[in-house]
């Protein structure tokens, strides 16, 4: 099993293909401008949305441990999956884009 890159929200990559795991009412209150949402639950069934094996992306959750899991599991299938780092309060925190899906400002939904 390989161990899963820890990456700093700050030192993601700009255009950085992004992998959000959590929940729908978790993504639906305030997600990095950009993702893709994949709920943890559904990420082995959705492995054809993901970039090709090989090429670098970024999961990220609430604190940093579903995310962590599923990068664990995707590297495992030969994809080059990063975790961030304290998820979306970390991200938050850093002041990075954030947008909602509810019409309010952005927010970390746990």
């Amino acid at each position: 099993m390989s161990v899963v890159p820890q990456v700093d929200p700050r030192d993601v990559p700009a255009g950085a293909t992004i992998i959000d795991v959590r929940e729908d009412y978790e993504w639906e209150g305030g997600h990095v401008t950009g993702a893709k949402h994949i709920t943890l639950d559904t990420i082995a069934e959705r492995l054809a949305e993901l970039p090709a094996p090989g090429e670098d992306f970024y999961v990220i959750c609430h604190g940093g441990g579903r995310s962590n899991r599923a990068a664990t599991f995707l590297r495992g299938c030969g994809y080059a999956a990063h975790n961030i780092a304290g998820g979306t309060s970390a991200w938050f925190a850093a002041g990075l884009p954030m947008t909602s899906e509810n019409g309010e400002a952005p927010a970390v939904v746990h």
